[in-house]
């Protein structure tokens, strides 16, 4: 069964940006910014993932939020194809169906936790390792 579900938890990049349509909606654009699990080297390396809504309650509650907010986003993750036929550029998303504010700051990827598996949110958000991706198709 097919499955396209995309929850994140982390930091509002910068400032939200809207962008009227032709057909008289606008989408709003933002970035989430996500930790990964420490680098060997001690580094921590974090993802810029691109969000977007063309709901505007969901866009209202993003707007409200300043950079380096946490925030907690779910949708589903889209491709874009823009430009011409010669040229297409193809984009990954996620298309936002439910946006809310952060209030727990999540544990750091490494740290230990006090709470036993399962018992806390914020340890949920501590990344679990994958042993390897199944090829689909």
């Amino acid at each position: 069964m097919d499955k396209n579900e995309v929850t994140l938890v982390g930091r509002l990049s910068a400032s939200v940006e809207e962008h009227p349509l032709p057909s008289g909606d606008t989408v709003t654009k933002w970035r989430v910014i996500v930790r990964r699990r420490r680098h060997r080297r001690g580094a921590a390396l974090t993802d810029s993932v691109p969000c977007v809504t063309f709901d505007p309650d969901i866009a209202a509650v993003v707007r409200g939020l300043q950079p380096r907010d946490y925030l907690e986003v779910a949708g589903a993750l889209r491709c874009r194809v823009f430009g011409p036929s010669a040229a297409k550029i193809w984009r990954y998303e996620v298309e936002v169906s439910a946006a809310r504010p952060y209030e727990a700051e999540p544990a750091e990827p490494d740290a230990p936790t006090d709470q036993p598996e399962g018992g806390d949110l914020t340890a949920a958000l501590v990344p679990r390792q994958v042993a390897s991706l199944a090829a689909i198709g």
